[in-house]
C-alpha cells in the first residue's frame, strides 16, 4: 500500500492520432505511460473518451480530463505530464487507396500543367533566343535550333527537379526533408494549431491558454 500511495506516473501525449468510429478511446493510445509495473497495463487500457457524432470527425482531449480518469483509478498517484497539454483525435474510418485511373489522370494533369508553365517561362524570358546567342558565341555558327544545348538543358531540369524534391518515385537519396516535405510539415503544424484553438473555443475555454506547458 505504501507503494501504491506513492506512486508516480509518467504521461507523455502525443501530438495526433487516428481512431474509427464507435471505438472507445484508451489512455494507451494517446500517450506514452512510465508507471509501476502492477498499474502501467490498466493505466493503457484507461477508457478516457467515447466519441459521440456530436464531436464531428475531429476530437481534442485536455490533459485535466485524463488527470481527472487517472485520479479515479488511482486517488493518491502523483502525475508528472511531459510535452504537449493535449492530444488531437482523428475520428476517420481506414483510408481507401485512390482508384488508379484516378492517379494516372492526376499525373497526366499535373505534367501537362508543369510543363505548360516550364515552356511559358521559356517564352517569357526568351530562352530560345538566348540559347541560339549562347551556341553562336561557342561554335561561331548560327542556327534556329541548338540542339546541342537545348537537349542537355532538357534533361537538366528533369533531374534539377529529381534533386531538388529529393525523391525518385518512392526512392529517397538522403534522410533530408525535401522542400515540398517542409511545406507540408508546417502547413499541417498550422492546421493543428487551428483546430485546437477551435476547440479550446467550444469547450468553452477561450480564457485557457491552450499552448501553456500544463502540468510539469
Amino acid at each position: 500500500m505504501e507503494r501504491r500511495n506513492h506512486s508516480v506516473i509518467y504521461i507523455r501525449f502525443r501530438k495526433r492520432i487516428r481512431c474509427r468510429p464507435g471505438q472507445s478511446i484508451v489512455l494507451g493510445q494517446i500517450a506514452q505511460i512510465v508507471a509501476e509495473p502492477e498499474w502501467e497495463g490498466r493505466l493503457k487500457d484507461l477508457p478516457i473518451r467515447f466519441p459521440e457524432p456530436k464531436d464531428g470527425n475531429m476530437l481534442l482531449i485536455d490533459m485535466i480530463h485524463v488527470v481527472r480518469k487517472v485520479k479515479q483509478l488511482l486517488p493518491e498517484a502523483q502525475i508528472e505530464l511531459y510535452g504537449e497539454p493535449h492530444v488531437l483525435v482523428e475520428i476517420s474510418k481506414d483510408e481507401r487507396r485512390a482508384h488508379p485511373l484516378v492517379i494516372a489522370f492526376v499525373w497526366v494533369l499535373l505534367f501537362i500543367g508543369s510543363g505548360l508553365a516550364i515552356m511559358n517561362f521559356h517564352v517569357d524570358v526568351s530562352m530560345p533566343a538566348v540559347h541560339r546567342r549562347i551556341y553562336e558565341l561557342l561554335t561561331g555558327n548560327t542556327t534556329e535550333k541548338p540542339y546541342l544545348l537545348q537537349i542537355p538543358y532538357s534533361f537538366g531540369i528533369g533531374v534539377g527537379m529529381v534533386l531538388f524534391f529529393n525523391h525518385l518515385f518512392k526512392k529517397k537519396f538522403n534522410e533530408e526533408p525535401s522542400p515540398l516535405e517542409v511545406e507540408m510539415f508546417l502547413y499541417q503544424e498550422s492546421m493543428n494549431q487551428y483546430i485546437i484553438t477551435e476547440e479550446y473555443a467550444k469547450m468553452g475555454g477561450k480564457e485557457a491558454a491552450p499552448y501553456d506547458d500544463g502540468i510539469r
